[in-house]
């Protein structure tokens, strides 16, 4: 009796086991001769996705793209926002932290610093290429006009004109230097205003001498000779 069972409920699982695996066999998809390639095998697609199609199915890594719109070569000028114009002397790969960094290595004469910055990070630091010759040209205008100095206190002052230094922008370090000029018959400058009024115009000049391809102090007796025209 109790064989009868056991036999029993083998052919009851060997029922269900075979009518699945008939449903299976009826849906499977079948190799065509021309279509898309799919996993590597080719089959038309039925209602029930097979296992080739998606065993191959693997995601793409994406390649990060490399920063080549400021890709200087060594020997470029180059200009830093807080340190004016510079020259690239190397470009270095480093290991930091286990990650694998390109370097920008840039010499300022002037300062005697060296400086290094990221090749990715090269646009978000502000580091730029020389200005054209129509931009330093702007520059020489704005120099020519009339300076406009606020009434606001001193110190707010001091800080707008340095900012407008630190901006790295050739038109708005020339507005500090056309500012804080005096002629002859003009108040002197304060100690603070003749500092701000020297880092600007050694500012302006070292860029108009790398644009030109001058000499720095002849650069600069340019300037003086704009700003005494205006006079």
């Amino acid at each position: 009796m109790r064989l009868e069972v056991v036999r029993g409920s083998v052919r009851r699982w060997l029922g269900r086991h075979i009518g699945i695996r008939k449903k299976l066999t009826d849906n499977v998809t079948e190799p065509i001769t021309q279509g898309s390639v799919c996993g590597g095998s080719r089959y038309r697609q039925s209602g029930v996705l097979s296992v080739e199609n998606l065993d191959m199915a693997k995601p793409k890594k994406a390649v990060a793209p490399k920063a080549k719109e400021f890709a200087f070569d060594k020997g470029d000028f180059v200009v830093y926002p807080t340190h004016g114009v510079g020259r690239v002397i190397d470009i270095e790969a480093k290991e930091i932290a286990g990650h694998k960094l390109e370097l920008f290595v840039i010499s300022f004469e002037q300062e005697r610093m060296m400086l290094r910055v990221p090749v990715a990070k090269a646009k978000m630091s502000g580091l730029r290429k020389l200005s054209s010759r129509k931009i330093m040209e702007s520059a020489l205008v704005t120099l020519k006009g009339r300076s406009r100095v606020s009434r606001a206190m001193w110190n707010r002052r001091a800080q707008e004109y340095e900012a407008k230094i630190n901006s790295g922008d050739p038109v708005s370090i020339a507005e500090v230097v056309r500012d804080l000029h005096r002629n002859a018959g003009q108040p002197d400058q304060s100690y603070s205003e003749r500092q701000i009024y020297e880092a600007a115009l050694d500012r302006l000049a070292r860029e108009l001498a790398a644009v030109e391809r001058i000499d720095k102090d002849v650069a600069t007796q340019k300037l003086n000779s704009v700003l005494q025209k205006v006079a």
